[in-house]
């Protein structure tokens, strides 16, 4: 796969994406729904820092884990993954659509969610930003 044949690349959320995204460095996003965050949160610029460090952004709650029965299953929290990387994480309450614009990254905090990242991105598109 080409990269530079894309303008952006958008990941569709889930839990397996915070086994399978983290460490996998060739996973490059600006916009992510619900678990994908996970992708971001070891991402670094090529000036060490973190790319979230800074940025506001949106992803699955701690309590909405809880909710699901996989606070104890899965192998982090999002939420506190993001922080911990020097995000602001930006919840709504339980499954209500969230959706966090922060310069070139778009993200969105839970499944609700998926269509307003979707048009959040149009105008970056339009833009050229992303």
């Amino acid at each position: 796969m080409d990269a530079d044949a894309y303008t952006a690349i958008f990941y569709a959320g889930g839990h397996a994406t915070t086994w399978n995204f983290p460490d996998n460095a060739e996973l490059v996003a600006i916009a992510a729904v619900c678990h994908v965050p996970a992708g971001l949160v070891n991402v670094k610029l090529s000036d060490g820092r973190y790319l979230v460090d800074g940025k506001d952004v949106s992803a699955f709650t701690n309590d909405e884990e809880r909710t699901v029965g996989l606070y104890d299953t899965v192998p982090f929290l999002l939420a506190d993954a993001l922080q911990e990387r020097g995000a602001r994480h930006i919840p709504a309450p339980n499954f209500q659509t969230q959706v966090v614009v922060s310069e070139r990254l778009v993200t969105g905090q839970n499944p609700a969610s998926a269509k307003g990242v979707a048009e959040a991105m149009l105008p970056l598109l339009a833009a050229g930003r992303a």
